[in-house]
C-alpha cells in the first residue's frame, strides 16, 4: 500500500459518516478530517457573536468575520483522533450540541464559507491519506477521489441513533425535537443552491438501517482493498 489514495465520504446526517471515517483511517494510517467538524466550528462562532438564534441570522456580519475565522484539528493522542480547535480554543464538546446541530446546516448554505472550508479542505488533501466525511467532498471538495462512499438510512433509525447519543451525553431532549431536526437538516443539506448533497455518480452508495458498524466496516474495507490492488 505505497500508494495513498483519497476517500471521500458522503451522505445524510446521522448516518455514521465520521464513525466509518475514523475506522478506515485508523486501520489504513491514514489522517481523518471530520469537514462536519469545521462547519460546526463556524456555527458555533456564529451563536457566540450573536450573529444566529431561533429567530434571525446576520449572515453579512457572519461574512464579514469570516478572514478572523482560524480553524485547526489537533490530534489528542489520549482519545485517538483530533480535535476541531476555534481561535485556539478545543471547542469539540461545544461543537456536538443539540444546539448547534439546529443552525450548521444554516451556516453551510452560504457560498463564502462554503468557498472557504473547500479551500481549506483541498489544502488538507493535497498529499493524498486521507479519509474525509462531509456532503460535498465526492462532488467539490475532490471529484477526482479514488473511493466515494454515499451513506444513507432512513431518518427514523437516523433519529433514533443521534437521540440515543443526546440523551447518553445528558442532553435533555425528546424524540420528536431530534426527528425534526434531521428532517429539517436533510431538506436544507438537499435543496440548497450550492453544492446541495447528492451522490457522485461513482459513488459507492450503502445504506446501513439494518446495518452494525462491524459489518459496515467490513464491508467498505473490502471495497478499499479492491482499489489499492489496482493501484
Amino acid at each position: 500500500m505505497d500508494k495513498k489514495i483519497i476517500i471521500a465520504i458522503d451522505g445524510f446526517s446521522s448516518t455514521g459518516k465520521s464513525t466509518l471515517a475514523k475506522q478506515l483511517a485508523k486501520h489504513l494510517g491514514y489522517v481523518f478530517i471530520d469537514t462536519g467538524a469545521m462547519y460546526r466550528a463556524i456555527a458555533f462562532f456564529s451563536m457566540q457573536k450573536g450573529y444566529i438564534n431561533d429567530e434571525f441570522f446576520d449572515k453579512e456580519a457572519l461574512i464579514k468575520s469570516l478572514p478572523a475565522i482560524r480553524l485547526q484539528f489537533k490530534f489528542n493522542s489520549g482519545l485517538g483522533f483530533a480535535e476541531m480547535h476555534l481561535n485556539g480554543e478545543n471547542v469539540e464538546k461545544q461543537i456536538r450540541s443539540f444546539e448547534v446541530s439546529g443552525f450548521v446546516s444554516k451556516v453551510a448554505e452560504i457560498t463564502e464559507v462554503r468557498k472557504k472550508l473547500v479551500e481549506q479542505q483541498q489544502e488538507m488533501g493535497k498529499d493524498k491519506g486521507i479519509v474525509m466525511d462531509g456532503r460535498d467532498i465526492g462532488t467539490v471538495v475532490f471529484p477526482e477521489a479514488e473511493l466515494k462512499i454515499f451513506m444513507m438510512a432512513s431518518a427514523q433509525t437516523r433519529a433514533q441513533r443521534r437521540y440515543d447519543e443526546l440523551i447518553q451525553k445528558g442532553d435533555l431532549v425528546t424524540f420528536e425535537e431530534v426527528f425534526n431536526n434531521v428532517v429539517e437538516r436533510d431538506y436544507i443539506d438537499t435543496h440548497r443552491n450550492n453544492s446541495p448533497l447528492t451522490k457522485a455518480d461513482d459513488a459507492v452508495e450503502i445504506d446501513n438501517s439494518n446495518l452494525s458498524r462491524e459489518d459496515q466496516f467490513d464491508l467498505v474495507l473490502e471495497v478499499v482493498n479492491k482499489i489499492m490492488k489496482k493501484k
